[in-house]
Order: structure tokens, then sequence, then C-alpha cells
């Protein structure tokens, strides 16, 4: 044995001993602490990792909820979960204990890309303040707004033309759909839009498709468990990281020379409303309004601006060539109330099977079925289990989305979950995919407002057909996400 050999293995067992005494500390904490909810035994170090489908957790989750009911626990590498199953517990959490179930953990990934920055993954007061900050700023430059609506219409028509571009021949639909979706917050973040070929959207996408795919993969989960081991192994951790530094020296560049530029008397966009912000003078422009805090920001809006929306349209596509049958009827709502003028968001109440067609796909879809991650922060006692401050909680989206108390077919695509006897369409409260609570997702309104637009406008101009002779998996791809696995798509102008 050389003598690497030999210190890295000598580090490998200090570890793993100094783990497993803080496991001990921790479920003795948690034995003195009170009830905790049950779950599966976990092994010493590993946790429950070797019964976790580790690229689909949701799944696994679902069948020990089974076991252990709608709140339990399960252990990860060291940390300790609670898993919360189905609507009414989800909704009891998220917004009858509201602010005991604010926070966000902080994990070892987190810590290293974001801190304690930004709108999606920070606590606390800066939390609080880049909030009320990013609604107000999404407000201001957009968000359910007429102008905004009108943006959308001018960059549905450009997708159009591109996919006219392709004369009816099979394409691969993910890089057009991801650059019209991200154009629409570029819109708002910087006050421009990018050709579809543009070599800098091109590679602002690719970091963020690749980040968000192997976010959720075993490297990067196995990270957080084991962050002092991991740190001296190859993997998709690495990669992860290197991607989130390029990302944000674009950011920097860009708001640097936006900087140059800014008339607070005339700003244009949401990174000049925050520069303005910078210069007040208060007390909090230099607490809270500083440039790390600018760059998670930005970042935050453009990929959870970017991925719902493409993810959601992709689904759609992917489904309306499964179904020619509800494919054609959304075409006769479209003719039948719209005709060939544009699609406006003053149709989308005469068009209610569309609507539920949209609704459907988001649930069935399940792009966040995990949600993103919650945490205690305080002790708390919920339904009748003990969990200390701190507490990872994983409020399982894919559980309410499949709920069979609210949806009758929930693993079926059944567009009739938001339809009533009559045809017209109905709500239904389990439909959260944009989670609830004082953590839901800052631009719901502008996401809904997108998918109705873009949706229509394409069903308006296409008649989408697979590839002759593909099969159609409806299966996601592993990722963050649950995003369609690549396919190609043939689109029939209808015009």
């Amino acid at each position: 044995m050389d003598l690497v050999t030999l210190l890295i293995s000598v580090i490998v067992i200090l570890f793993l001993v100094k783990a497993f005494k803080n496991q001990k500390q921790g479920d003795f904490k948690n034995q003195k602490q009170g009830n905790f909810p049950p779950g599966p035994k976990p092994l010493p170090i590993i946790g429950n990792v070797l019964m976790l489908d580790m690229s689909k957790p949701y799944k696994t989750f679902m069948e020990l909820s089974e076991t252990y009911g709608p709140v339990f626990s399960v252990q990860i590498g060291m940390t300790k979960a609670v898993v919360l199953c189905g609507y009414e517990t989800i909704k009891d959490a998220l917004i009858n204990h509201a602010d005991a179930f604010s926070n966000r953990p902080i994990t070892p990934v987190t810590a290293k890309l974001a801190g304690n920055n930004g709108l999606v993954l920070s606590n606390g007061e800066n939390w609080k303040v880049m909030r009320r900050f990013a609604l107000s700023a999404l407000r201001d430059y957009g968000m359910g707004k007429k102008a905004i609506e009108n943006k959308i219409i001018e960059e549905a028509e450009c997708l159009v033309q591109k996919m006219k571009s392709y004369e009816g021949k099979p394409f691969d639909n993910l890089t057009c759909i991801n650059a019209a979706a991200a154009n629409i917050i570029v819109t708002i973040l910087l006050s421009r839009r990018f050709d579809y070929e543009d070599p800098t959207i091109l590679r602002l996408m690719g970091l963020i498709n690749e980040n968000l795919r192997l976010l959720g993969s075993p490297w990067v989960r196995m990270y957080n468990s084991f962050p002092s081991l991991m740190d001296w192994l190859p993997g998709a951790h690495r990669t992860v990281f290197r991607n989130f530094r390029e990302f944000q020296k674009f950011i920097r560049a860009t708001f640097t020379k936006q900087k140059k530029e800014l008339d607070v008397n005339d700003q244009r966009n949401l990174v000049d409303a925050f520069l303005a912000k910078q210069q007040e003078g208060k007390p909090e422009s230099t607490e809270y309004f500083h440039n790390e805090n600018l760059t998670v920001l930005v970042g935050n809006l453009f990929g959870a601006g970017m991925e719902t929306t493409s993810t959601t349209l992709r689904w759609g596509l992917l489904l309306m060539m499964k179904h020619q049958e509800i494919q054609q009827k959304v075409h006769d709502e479209i003719e039948r109330v719209i005709g060939l003028a544009p699609p406006q968001m003053e149709h989308r109440k005469q068009m209610p099977y569309t609507d539920a067609i949209i609704h459907e796909i988001q649930r069935f879809g399940d792009i966040l079925p995990g949600n993103v991650p919650h945490a205690t922060s305080e002790d708390v006692t919920f339904r009748g289990y003990f969990l200390p401050k701190g507490t990872l909680v994983i409020p399982l989206l894919h559980s309410t989305l499949r709920d069979k108390t609210y949806f009758e077919k929930p693993d079926d695509f059944y567009p009739e979950h938001f339809l009533d006897s009559k045809g017209n369409f109905k709500k239904n409260e389990a439909f959260i995919p944009f989670s609830i609570g004082k953590r839901s997702c800052a631009g719901e309104t502008l996401a809904k407002m997108e998918l109705f637009l873009f949706f229509t406008t394409l069903l308006q101009n296409f008649t989408f057909k697979p590839t002759p002779g593909a099969k159609l998996d409806l299966s996601p791809a592993m990722g963050t996400t649950n995003s369609p696995k690549p396919f190609e798509i043939c689109a029939t102008s209808r015009k």
C-alpha cells in the first residue's frame, strides 16, 4: 500500500468513526426530545440509502407512506428528514403551521451554491426582504399586466416561426421552447431577448439544464450526507459547482455593465431596480441589497422562470402527440372561440376544455415531485409528533397531485379532473404544482399566463405528431425536476 492510499484510508476511517458518533448522538437527542415521526430503521452511517430509489426518491416515499402514514421519517446518510404526504397533511403544515415550516434547510450543497443569499434557499430577514423585493419588481415590470402579455404573444409568434422553419420534418423541441420561456423572464430581468441560436442563451440554458439534471443525481445527494469525503472525490457535484460559478460570472458581468448605465429615475427592469436600491443609502441597502444577493436572486428567477414553463410545455406537446383525440378537441375549441386571431388571456374563460388540459398537463407532468425542501424554523409539535428546530421537511407535491381522494384517475392523463358534468372548468384544491404557503412560487401568475398563451398559440398553428414509428415514453428523465425524456416532434402547419 503506497502512502497516498494509506492516508486516504485513514481519513475515510476517521470520518466514518466521527459520523457514527454523530449519528448516535443525534438518535439520543431525538429520543430525549420526544416523539419523532416513525420510519424504517436506518443502518449506521448510510441510513436508509439502500432502500431508496435515489434517482426518484418520491416513488419510495409514496410506498413508505402506505406503511408509516402521511407523516414519517427517513434517514439519508447522516441527515434525518420528515416526509409529508397527501394534500390535507401538506396543507396543514404549510398553511395552518406556516411560520413553523417556513425555513429552508441548510445543506452542504446549498451552502456552497448560495449561502443565505437570493430568494429560493435563503432564510430569516434576508429571505423576507428578497421576497418582498422580487414580488414587487415582478409586478412592476409586467407580471399580470397587459405589457408582459403582449411580450408573451410576440415571443409565441417567434416560436411559431421557428417551428415552421422545420417544414413538418422531425426536430428536437428542447432548445427553442427553453429559449422562448427564458426570453420572458430575461425581458423582466434585463429588458432584452435573445435569438434562439444566440451562443449566450444556449450556454446559459445548457448550464441550467445540466445542473437541474445533476442536482437530482445520487452523487449530489451523497454530497449532502458526506461533504468532507465527497470533496475528495470526482463526480457530478464538481460539475454542478463549476456550472454555477460560470453562470454567476455572466450575471455579475451583466449587472456591472448595467450599473454604469443606471438612471435611478428611469429604471428599466428588475436588475435596475435592485441597483437603485443599493444607492438609497438606507441600512438595508448595505445589509441586503448587495451584489451576492443580486447574483443569486437573478439566477433563481432565471432558472425557475425558464424551467417550469418550458418543461410543462414540452410535457404538453408530448401528451398531445400521445392523445391525438384530445389534441383535436383543443383545436376545435380554439377555432370556435379564437379563430385566426392571436390568443389573449381574455379568451381563457371562454375555453374551459383548453384550460382543463393545461391544468392536467401540469398535474400529470408533476414537474417538482419532491418540492423544494423546507425546514422547521422552531421546535414544533405536528400531528402528535415532535420536530426539533432545523428538521429537514419534504412536503411531497407528488403525493398531492396523485392524491386519490381528489383525483379520480391519479395515474392517468385525464382532463376530466378539471371539468364538471356540463363541460365547465372545475377547480381542484389539491392542484398545487406551485406549492402553497409562504414559500409558494413567486412567479406563479407569470407562469400561468405563459402556459396559456404559448400552449394555445402552438395548438392554433400546428398539429403535433410523433416521428413515424417512434414510441412515446411518458416516464420522466432523471433530475431534480420531472422533465420528459428527449423526443422529436413533427409540427404540421394548420394555417
